[in-house]
């Protein structure tokens, strides 16, 4: 019998209204705002403040292969298992691009039957915050090139305009743009280009604001350009932060839907982890820590780049502590670290295996650097064998992580049941002591060695004349203490996409430092990583259609 897609899987679903599920958080209705029968925003949660926290489990990967890892569908499949033996749990998650959905990999909802639903919702429009945070940007974007064509009182420098437009797309079209093309009336020309809106310094704000006024505060202080004696401009300068923040005042509430199980899940918020800071916001993680026992989060791809930031950057600003992380690994994707093709996957292969468990190896030492306890999360394929399962169980007790084998695809929360075991049993023991990477009081290029060094394995880091003289700028300014966020490659722990496994013997190159004033942190880009993603040969577009009633088919 062949198994039912995800999307048909989610479209059979029986949700439960959306008040209910906020009741088993002790939600009331008076603290929704509703979306229909099956979303709501939750506000007014001041209330919680004196309430403790509950548990904070990380959910982390080893590096992404072709092969999957299906890092959401655990983290889903995780708090149906928590509810499974019992406990009170939820989920925090990011919420999908657009660009992504319609381009490389499709949907990004969880899978199987360790979903969260309305699905086509979630993955689509969902409640507007993508499209909020897009027109909110390009709003500031607008009134700078307004500025300068009124008269420029400000004496911005068109040529040093750095805040340029983002969409919710891949479109590698719009990565370099000439603008104000067409006379007088029509702007004044200079060259720009677009983002993808989930690498916006906006939406890396939305992600970290502990409240409204926080986000305004920030939103004020993101540097947008310089002016012709070099000094920079903000949004503030503008006049932009207050509209801005009027446009993102629904966008700031957390999103509160369900599991397939029923289970409360918080969708917020969409950084990308290879290009931005990759959590869902901290508004949602914290109301999941006071409403729940156990709260379930995911970082963007593997350890190295999502576990890193959210805990060297969104732990600091938020002061979360997580009690556990949990890696996740196929035999599958270990085998393709190993050195084997997608289509040479099926069948025992000890060899390749054992080959690729250095890339598990890594990651599992680098949670440990920041002092956490580690449990592997096995999710497991029809394909794999016995040996292969033993095999890896057999490493990671070598290298002290507690190990689980996952069958939430296809089992939902009973398949979870022996992971949520684990996880209980590491939150059971003293709280670790939570540590950081590097001091933000030490030198940009420091922190940023420190990390190439500790959490990728390089050599050392060179720095491009452009890195060199963006360095400069950001001293001048005063801004050396900011924290770090590396955009890399997700397919390597170096900074080449052919480097898989544990590489040896590199060098990470970056390429240019960013500075992002109000999210409180300095972007360094590595090796070719663009922050327009373009769409692929055959995008998942393609795949994607809709019915005369409705119904959409495609959709992952």
């Amino acid at each position: 019998m062949m198994a039912l897609s995800d999307i048909k899987i989610a479209q059979a679903a029986k949700m439960e209204n959306i008040v209910d599920i906020a009741a088993k958080l002790g939600i009331g209705e008076d603290e929704l705002e509703l979306y229909g029968r099956y979303k709501a925003k939750v506000r007014g949660f001041k209330r919680l403040a004196d309430k403790p926290d509950g548990k904070l489990v990380l959910v982390t990967a080893i590096t992404p292969t072709p092969a999957g890892e299906g890092k959401t569908t655990i983290s889903v499949g995780l708090a149906q298992g928590l509810t499974h033996i019992g406990k009170r749990a939820c989920v925090a998650l990011r919420e999908p691009s657009l660009g992504p959905n319609f381009g490389v990999k499709g949907g990004a909802a969880g899978g199987g039957y360790s979903q969260v639903v309305p699905m086509e919702d979630i993955n689509l429009h969902f409640t507007g915050d993508l499209h909020a945070v897009t027109t909110a940007h390009n709003l500031c974007a607008a009134m700078i090139d307004n500025h300068i064509q009124q008269g420029n009182e400000l004496n911005i420098d068109a040529r040093r305009i750095v805040f340029r437009r983002v969409v919710d797309l891949s479109d590698r079209a719009l990565r370099k743009l000439v603008i104000g093309l067409g006379g007088r009336t029509e702007g004044v020309p200079r060259e720009s280009g677009f983002d993808i809106t989930v690498a916006s310094e906006v939406m890396a704000i939305l992600c970290l604001a502990m409240d409204l006024m926080d986000l305004k505060t920030r939103l004020a202080r993101i540097i947008v350009a310089y002016t012709y004696d070099g000094k920079p401009i903000t949004v503030a300068d503008v006049g932009a932060a207050g509209a801005m923040t009027a446009l993102l005042r629904d966008a700031i509430k957390p999103n509160l839907v369900q599991t397939l199980e029923g289970v409360p899940a918080f969708i917020h918020g969409g950084p990308f982890a290879n290009i931005a800071h990759g959590c869902n916001s901290l508004q949602a993680t914290k109301l999941g820590l006071k409403l729940a026992d156990y709260l379930v989060t995911e970082a963007g791809f593997g350890a190295d780049l999502g576990a890193e930031k959210f805990l060297d950057i969104k732990c600091r600003v938020g002061g979360l502590k997580p009690d556990v992380a949990v890696i996740v690994a196929t035999a599958r994707a270990l085998k393709t670290h190993g050195g084997r093709k997608k289509t040479e996957l099926v069948g025992e292969d000890l060899k390749a295996l054992e080959a690729g468990m250095p890339n598990l190896e890594k990651h599992i030492e680098n949670v440990k650097k920041f002092g956490l306890p580690v449990v592997v999360a096995l999710n497991r394929f029809p394909t794999d064998t016995a040996a292969e399962l033993a095999l890896v169980e057999k490493n990671c007790a070598k290298l002290g992580a507690s190990f689980a084998l996952s069958e939430v695809w296809e089992k939902g929360g009973a398949g979870g049941a022996e992971l949520a075991r684990k996880v209980v049993e590491a939150c059971e023991k003293p709280k670790p002591l939570l540590k950081f990477i590097y001091d933000p009081q030490m030198s940009p290029k420091e922190k940023i060695d420190v990390i190439a060094r500790e959490i990728y394995g390089a050599d050392g880091v060179i720095f491009t004349a452009q890195a060199e003289k963006d360095l400069e700028l950001i001293h001048e300014l005063d801004k050396d203490d900011l924290l770090i966020c590396m955009a890399k490659t997700q397919y390597s722990l170096s900074d080449d996409v052919a480097k898989i496994g544990r590489p040896k013997d590199f060098h990470i190159t970056v390429r240019e430092v960013r500075l992002s004033a109000g999210a409180g942190f300095l972007v360094a880009v590595t090796g070719a990583i663009m922050t327009m993603p373009g769409l692929p040969k055959k995008p998942a577009a393609l795949s994607i259609d809709i019915d005369e009633d409705g119904k959409i088919t495609g959709l992952f």
